[in-house]
């Protein structure tokens, strides 16, 4: 029987074979048999694909040995998240301070079909919105106009500003601003934050009386007006009066109390006839003769969120404080849809926008 030894050819030996007749016989080091082998170790993907594999399995496997404690668990959640009964803890995601609402036609024309430019304008200015909102936080809700055939049968197609701002309170009744936008505005500094803007400082930054500016010549005083009282609406004045087309509103009781008398059908149909500009006159005689709306109101300079551009306000071309300069807020080309270019004029103040913030070290 041989007594031949042999060292294994995988193993970390020094690879010699030796027999009992003492010949010895050496592997090269190099040689490929002179190699250890080990198993390949698997990333760490496969590692964590493992773990979270038996987490679920013990996630399953508790769900299914505790089907009590599992129901009352989900019961519980979904009672936290989507209902507000009392001595349950609840958790939610914090509500915007500011929603937008943004006036558009995303699904057609009203009365008649839409232009391509139409729909680009559309586009340019949700895009412009949903930016904005999303750099600063703030809700956006797109309301689309074609419900103007709902009130159709009364003749109050431009009366749906109030009826929306009811339905976007109820929408998000956490929100503490509402802040309406006409579908032609475009947001030009929107580096900028309300709250940055005018928000933190609004009693500075408004003011509340007509005597610094009155285009209608409204009464400037009227008995039991008492200026202490919060600002719950902040609106501009442009040539001919309230101007709508920009404006904002605080969550409060005054706020609710007012919309409701402003939706009221009663004045409305006694009135509708002579308010040549629907909700927006309406506004104007509330004020004019409610010293409980008159109090919470307050003004802000056009420029300050609705700016014009050349077209507008065309009886008074040569007041600047009614028109665009660079770096305002917000542009408002109001009334382009009644012989100026709408389309163009988006396109000049998109660019102008992006001009106006290009940084020096880009080229396109």
């Amino acid at each position: 029987m041989s007594n031949q030894r042999f060292s294994l050819p995988y193993s970390k030996g020094d690879g010699d074979l030796e027999n009992t007749s003492g010949n010895t016989h050496n592997y090269d080091g190099d040689d490929d048999n002179n190699k250890t082998f080990k198993p390949r170790q698997k990333n760490a993907f496969y590692r964590i694909s493992g773990t979270l594999s038996g987490f679920e399995a013990r996630i399953t496997n508790f769900c299914i040995a505790h089907k009590k404690i599992t129901l009352a668990l989900v019961t519980l959640v979904f009672l936290s998240f989507f209902t507000s009964i009392p001595f349950v803890p609840h958790w939610s995601v914090s509500s915007p301070k500011v929603v937008i609402i943004l006036a558009a036609n995303e699904g057609g024309g009203v009365l008649k079909w839409k232009s391509p430019q139409e729909w680009s304008v559309e586009r340019s200015s949700i895009a412009n919105k949903k930016n904005y909102a999303k750099t600063h936080g703030y809700g956006l809700t797109i309301k689309d106009m074609t419900i103007k055939k709902r009130y159709s049968h009364e003749w109050r197609e431009s009366w749906e500003k109030v009826d929306i701002m009811k339905q976007t309170m109820r929408q998000f009744p956490d929100t503490e601003w509402f802040w309406w936008l006409d579908l032609h505005t475009y947001i030009m500094e929107p580096q900028i934050s309300l709250e940055e803007h005018f928000l933190n400082n609004l009693e500075n930054a408004t003011y509340r009386t007509l005597e610094k500016f009155n285009p209608l010549g409204l009464a400037t005083d009227i008995p039991y007006v008492d200026y202490t009282q919060p600002i719950d609406m902040i609106i501009t004045q442009d040539c001919g009066g309230f101007n709508l087309g920009s404006f904002l509103m605080r969550r409060s009781s005054w706020t609710e109390m007012l919309l409701d008398i402003w939706w009221d059908p009663a004045m409305y149909e006694e009135m509708h006839m002579q308010w040549e500009h629907k909700e927006q006159d309406a506004l104007e005689t509330l004020y004019s003769s409610q010293a409980w709306i008159r109090e919470r109101v307050g003004f802000l300079p056009l420029r300050s969120i609705n700016a014009f551009p050349p077209g507008a306000c065309s009886d008074q071309a040569n007041d600047p404080q009614f028109f665009f300069k660079d770096h305002d807020f917000v542009i408002n080309m109001a009334g382009c849809e009644w012989g100026r270019d709408c389309w163009g004029e988006m396109e000049h103040y998109k660019a102008l926008s992006k001009k106006l913030h290009n940084r020096w070290w880009k080229f396109w």
